[in-house]
């Protein structure tokens, strides 16, 4: 696993990219979306038109050219960064990928200071990930659940 480790890179968004952001976005969330019975495609779009902010998205990027997914770090408020759409190709899930994401993103958090916010949708597997990672549930709204990971925590420390 670590060789694939060392074989990740993170590369800018541009907004060209949005179709095919989409359909990656499609093929992440489909299964997860319809356990609770709320796959809708035009739902996917108006999502991720809503959280298309290019200047805080980067691809995660395998051998330099194979885009398996794509991961948004945006500020929210004064002391909290949002990972707001943190999505792996289906094939690419369950190998360290996403950990190596998150270790960035808290990497990111700390050198600003700032706790990092989620919502993940109820009976994800991103729960369990996101659970063991050292975020904190604060809440749920409908289908969501809402994390928070805070940057002083003891998981700070690792």
């Amino acid at each position: 696993m670590g060789d694939l480790l060392s074989r990740l890179s993170l590369q800018p968004v541009e907004s060209s990219d949005f179709e095919a952001m989409l359909a990656l976005r499609v093929d992440a969330m489909r299964p997860s979306l319809e356990r609770v019975g709320r796959f809708d495609p035009a739902r996917s779009r108006e999502r991720l038109q809503a959280g298309f902010v290019v200047p805080f998205m980067h691809h995660i990027v395998l051998d330099g050219e194979l885009r398996i997914g794509f991961v948004t770090l945006k500020p929210e408020g004064a002391d909290a960064l949002r990972l707001d759409h943190l999505y792996l190709r289906t094939g690419f899930q369950g190998l360290g990928i996403g950990e190596w994401v998150l270790e960035w993103a808290k990497s990111q958090a700390r050198e600003q200071r700032m706790d990092i916010k989620l919502t993940a949708l109820v009976q994800s597997d991103a729960n369990r990930f996101y659970l063991r990672h050292g975020f904190v549930l604060e809440g749920e709204e409908g289908v969501d659940l809402h994390y928070r990971w805070r940057v002083s925590s003891p998981e700070d420390a690792c």
